[in-house]
């Protein structure tokens, strides 16, 4: 009975340890890192014409990249973001602009495109191209998606892709990525820091 006591107590000591660590690490929410050539403009289709980065130069931009028949992590990142922005005072939240950039141009219609980031936030923007066009900023902003096939699926196909929210400074360049499952609160630290608020 001794030793389990005492074996007990080593395993409860060696847990709070662990845990002390891992609470004094930097949490892996916002990556800030020098992007060197990473990001920079780009001119996408929206269902009111071109959108480039550069139409939003003096403010602070988020873009996500992905799809609208994504089952999860599409949706958790733009809820999130539309959940930040609705935080914000108007005055802060009309300095940010979100772009949502879908990687499926097969399906996700302009109008689609629309009525989808519409639906998360006003502030948010659904834009689109030729696969070569939509390719290229992919790879500007250092993301990833391929198509998987889904056989016997009314679906088709899906599409693996990198999920993180882009942070563009009113400056156009690329400051900060933050992780689609962020909190909301965190988020709206991030943009106001973004927009010289904090």
């Amino acid at each position: 009975m001794k030793t389990i006591r005492v074996l007990l107590l080593l395993s409860l000591v060696t847990l709070s340890g662990v845990l002390w660590y891992l609470y004094q690490q930097p949490k892996p929410i916002e990556q800030r890192i020098s992007f060197g050539s990473v990001g920079g403009d780009f001119t996408l289709q929206s269902a009111e014409g071109p959108v480039s980065l550069s139409d939003f130069k003096g403010k602070g931009v988020v873009i996500y990249i992905g799809y609208t028949y994504c089952p999860d992590v599409c949706p958790m990142a733009l809820a999130i973001l539309g959940q930040a922005l609705r935080n914000m005072p108007e005055e802060d939240r009309e300095q940010i602009q979100g772009i949502f950039i879908s990687v499926d141009p097969e399906r996700d219609t302009l109008e689609h495109l629309a009525n989808y980031a519409s639906f998360f936030s006003p502030q948010l923007i659904g834009v689109t191209g030729s696969k070569e066009d939509v390719d290229s900023v992919v790879r500007q902003y250092g993301a990833f998606y391929r198509k998987v096939e889904m056989k016997d699926s009314a679906m088709e196909y899906a599409v693996d892709h990198s999920s993180r929210l882009y942070l563009v400074n009113p400056d156009g360049q690329l400051e900060a990525t933050v992780t689609h499952n962020v909190d909301p609160n965190t988020l709206v630290q991030n943009l106001n820091k973004l927009i010289g608020k904090s």
